[in-house]
């Protein structure tokens, strides 16, 4: 591991200084990709006019209770239902119905202010030397790791454990790609695709990236916002699903920023949660999955077989973690489109990339794949449906490891859907998303005057922290726990 029911249309809407609409015209750019570690500089020669938004769905979007107390935050979902035609706006707080009702009104953006778009995304190592620390920073989140309340002080000297102990392993696989990933690569080439996107429809931006694990991290992200002085952000996660681990914990990073910050507190921000639903993220997924189909000599007769990265069931189970129910219906969306073009594939959907010796998402990508060549499956196109880029989960565990399996176990034609990248139907569609939420923007209400005091008792902490130690020392040197971190580096 690297790791509404709302049904509606969204009324014609003009921002304040801005007329918009969707646009699926190409456009041509004339860049120059001045930029800071975290932001692209591009300008659009095309001189669009644009005049009205027409809604996309996004998937999640906060109750309106909920509003003005976290809009960073998870917070009540809007759940869109199977076989459910999903027009809608769900944005950090608003659902807009085909009535014309908005239960949460928002103020509209003008054109003096300066729009901010931070894409968020996990990083990765660029070089073999970067692996270990990167793994670290991986291992130390604790949504990544999640110990029980009283071991949480061994967060970080476990995450330095595992990495140091599993960074050979990893630094193999780097060393397959080229020597890194190339996720950082990609993700600023696809800020520098939304900004120009965003301008061919008269939205002037700064894009941002950050980072979860590696560089650019998302707090230099915010302090370039922070000194770019920008008046409405909205945060993108490039995970079309949300999971805990994933968009999650970098919202928690997030709230965490904008709590302890004035500046920040006021900053009015809309947050896309997810946006597997979205009909132009759908219909560019079904447009690589056809073109790959016809490279096969008999295209009907080939298995359309997802892999998505798994989680563990515990996040599932018992902390509602949505991402397995988003990612089912994300494979039905996009099997749904794929019907409609007369492109009836038999399909399957199994999970990667599981680590430890914990329960995850079955099936699992690699025993699905035994299985399929033991039934007789002789064509298999691989979609990795959780990933917009390429890195080390498709290049070398999917190319290569996954690849190998499924030919050894009897399956005879092996192909592989590349990831959407910088497809321009997949950028515009983000785009739209971007301007779809850009109203929902609100401002945080908890500010630094009205943040809790936490109490601290020196002596209290010193005797947790002394018998926690001597307790942790006895579990983490047990014949079990030892089993269980070779199951870790496995």
């Amino acid at each position: 591991m690297d790791v509404a029911s709302c049904s509606g249309i969204l009324p014609k809407t003009k921002l304040g200084g801005f007329n918009l609409r969707n646009s699926d015209h190409a456009f041509s750019t004339s860049c120059s990709y001045t930029r800071s570690p975290t932001s692209v500089s591009c300008h659009s020669s095309k001189d669009s006019q644009v005049e009205n938004l027409t809604s996309q769905p996004l998937s999640l979007c906060s109750s309106p209770s909920n509003m003005g107390k976290d809009v960073l935050g998870l917070s009540k979902q809007c759940l869109h239902k199977r076989n459910t035609v999903v027009k809608t706006f769900c944005s950090a707080g608003v659902c807009t119905y085909d009535n014309g009702i908005a239960i949460e009104s928002h103020s509209l953006v003008n054109v003096e202010e300066k729009v901010g778009v931070l894409l968020l995304n996990l990083g990765g190592p660029e070089t073999l030397n970067d692996v270990q620390p990167f793994l670290f920073n991986l291992f130390a989140d604790p949504d990544i790791i999640r110990l029980p309340r009283l071991f949480r002080f061994l967060q970080r000297p476990l995450a330095k454990l595992i990495s140091v102990l599993r960074a050979p392993k990893s630094k193999e696989g780097y060393a397959a790609i080229g020597g890194g990933s190339p996720l950082r690569k990609i993700t600023d080439e696809q800020a520098h695709a939304l900004k120009v996107a965003l301008e061919s429809k008269n939205i002037s931006t700064n894009v941002y990236v950050g980072m979860r694990y590696w560089y650019p991290f998302t707090e230099e992200a915010i302090r370039q916002i922070k000194r770019d002085r920008i008046t409405r952000l909205v945060v993108l996660p490039l995970y079309p699903q949300f999971s805990i681990s994933t968009t999650g914990s970098s919202i928690r990073v997030l709230n965490s920023l904008f709590r302890k910050d004035a500046y920040l507190s006021r900053l009015p921000v809309a947050v896309i949660k997810s946006w597997y639903q979205r009909e132009g993220y759908i219909k560019s997924m079904a447009d690589l999955i056809a073109k790959e189909l016809e490279t096969f000599s008999q295209p009907a007769e080939v298995m359309i077989f997802f892999s998505a990265h798994g989680v563990p069931v515990s996040y599932v189970e018992d902390a509602g973690d949505p991402y397995k129910d988003q990612m089912e219906e994300c494979i039905y969306l996009i099997m749904q489109e794929l019907k409609a073009r007369g492109i009836d594939n038999k399909h399957t959907l199994a999970y990667q990339s599981r680590v430890g010796p914990v329960q995850w998402l079955k099936p699992y990508t690699d025993e699905v794949l035994v299985e399929l060549g033991q039934n007789g499956v002789k064509s298999l196109l691989a979609v990795p449906v959780s990933f917009v880029s390429e890195h080390i989960e498709t290049l070398e565990e999917i190319d290569m490891e996954y690849k190998h399996l499924a030919l050894e176990s009897g399956i005879e034609n092996w192909g592989r859907v590349p990831a959407l990248g910088c497809t321009s139907s997949f950028i515009t569609d983000l785009a739209d998303a971007v301007i779809e939420a850009l109203p929902s923007a609100t401002a945080m209400s908890t500010s630094l005057s009205t943040s809790k005091v936490v109490d601290h008792d020196p002596v209290r902490d010193f005797i947790k922290l002394f018998f926690g130690s001597i307790l942790a020392f006895l579990l983490l040197f047990s014949p079990r726990m030892i089993s269980v971190f070779r199951n870790y580096l496995s």
